[in-house]
């Protein structure tokens, strides 16, 4: 008999079917055994009645909770007042004829049974292949993948191509520490995990895509915290010919209705308010301001935080771009910038109004939390051409040497002991 989901089994009043799955409880009333057994679709109650076979009764005195098993029997109405609102399956039982025990499970290491918020992360990631069999985790994976379905068919709707990019690619760090890869064919040559597919999808669009998304799975090497992983999917989208403002519309779009369409949530205001990253930390003291006016409420609280710093000040002195090189400086601050000389820049007073340039950066900012980010990039070639190393006294070549120090250098047996490194000479 060919087995069904436990969500299918309403439909079988009156039939034979074959259930498999866990068992979530036990009890013994008397003369009488239920179980709860659960699949991956829901909760079914089996009961056990004294007229069965003496076998498949002795069977079912000794379940226990988790074991796996496969059970025979009629799906019929609960009676009287028996039902479990609290179910889908609630109006209906399977009266066992026969069962099987795939495995048998020793005793948990944690209840499973409830949210598990209670129980130290570090016991439930030891043990996460059980920590997943509870209905919150469970759910979460559900809500992931809507998430990502709906994503890819508005996206794809609107004509954007979905591209994979290779995972082994060359070591560009960014803001964070590459994963290396050995190469086995080219000894001493090193591939990395991307922490973005930066260059991939710019190349795509001088390739003409116009239109790209894909859900990439990234890697960096930092300090993990609580929304920090050595490697995470995220949602890459790029596209051409467009101002901030179509991009900011497309995304504002997407996630409204994958809010209020998929997950049923209220957003506290639409469209998005929008704040510069200026008043945000003068007002918020914050990048990713909390806007929430109820913070008790089950509201989300959008919002699109723009003009973001074009450079910063690096620990050695040096000027730098706060996201990446390639950024749009605002139209009125690019102005600025094309009238400014080297002399200008290599100025005192150049360099501190560099660092009040304002760039077409923008983040959107959930609830106090960060959600997604991005920039419209340079295209002209007269813009990138200007090197920054110009405003710096000892600037570090584009080779990684620094200026008149002879750096990178070698180090003592000592120094590498020490850190517990060892060099290998090349023959």
């Amino acid at each position: 008999m060919k087995r069904i989901y436990i969500e299918e089994t309403p439909k079988h009043i009156g039939e034979k079917v074959r259930v498999m799955g866990w068992i979530q409880t036990y009890r013994s009333h008397g003369k009488l055994i239920f179980i709860d057994l659960r699949d991956k679709s829901g909760i079914l109650q089996v009961i056990f009645l004294p007229n069965l076979d003496s076998k498949i009764l002795e069977t079912a005195k000794n379940l226990r909770p988790e074991w796996v098993v496969d059970i025979i029997g009629t799906i019929k109405s609960r009676e009287g007042n028996t039902e479990n609102k609290n179910i889908e399956t609630g109006t209906i039982e399977l009266c066992a004829e026969d069962i099987s025990i795939f495995s048998e499970a020793k005793t948990l290491p944690f209840p499973i049974d409830d949210d598990g918020y209670q129980i130290k992360e570090e016991k439930r990631l030891k043990y996460r292949y059980l920590d997943l069999r509870r209905e919150r985790m469970k759910n979460n994976l559900i809500a992931r993948q809507k998430a990502a379905i709906f994503i890819r068919n508005f996206l794809s709707d609107r004509g954007f191509l979905e591209i994979e990019t290779p995972v082994m690619t060359k070591s560009t760090p960014e803001g964070a520490r590459d994963f290396l890869v050995p190469s086995r064919l080219q000894k001493g040559n090193f591939y990395a995990l991307p922490q973005s597919p930066q260059q991939y999808k710019q190349l795509l669009m001088v390739a003409g895509v116009e239109k790209y998304f894909q859900f990439p799975h990234v890697f960096r090497d930092e300090d993990l915290r609580a929304d920090r992983l050595f490697e995470h999917t995220q949602v890459d989208i790029e596209m051409s010919f467009v101002e901030q403002e179509d991009i900011l519309t497309l995304i504002e779009q997407m996630i409204t209705e994958l809010a209020e369409k998929v997950f049923n949530k209220k957003i506290q205001e639409k469209p998005f308010p929008r704040i510069t990253y200026a008043d945000a930390m003068k007002v918020y003291k914050s990048d990713k301001p909390d806007m929430r006016k109820n913070k008790e409420g089950d509201e989300l609280a959008f919002c699109w935080v723009t003009d973001f710093p074009m450079f910063e000040v690096l620990e050695d002195g040096s000027i730098d771009a706060v996201h990446h090189p390639f950024t749009s400086l605002s139209d009125e601050d690019l102005k600025k910038f094309k009238e400014m000389s080297v002399e200008d820049l290599r100025s005192v007073k150049g360099r501190k109004e560099l660092l009040g340039f304002r760039a077409k950066q923008y983040d959107l900012a959930l609830n106090g939390a960060e959600v997604m980010g991005g920039s419209i990039r340079t295209h002209e070639r007269k813009k990138k051409k200007k090197s920054i190393r110009g405003t710096v006294a000892f600037p570090t070549a584009t080779s990684g040497v620094t200026a008149v120090m002879d750096a990178p250098s070698l180090v003592s047996d000592n120094q590498l002991r020490e850190l517990g490194i060892k060099v290998i000479k090349k023959d």
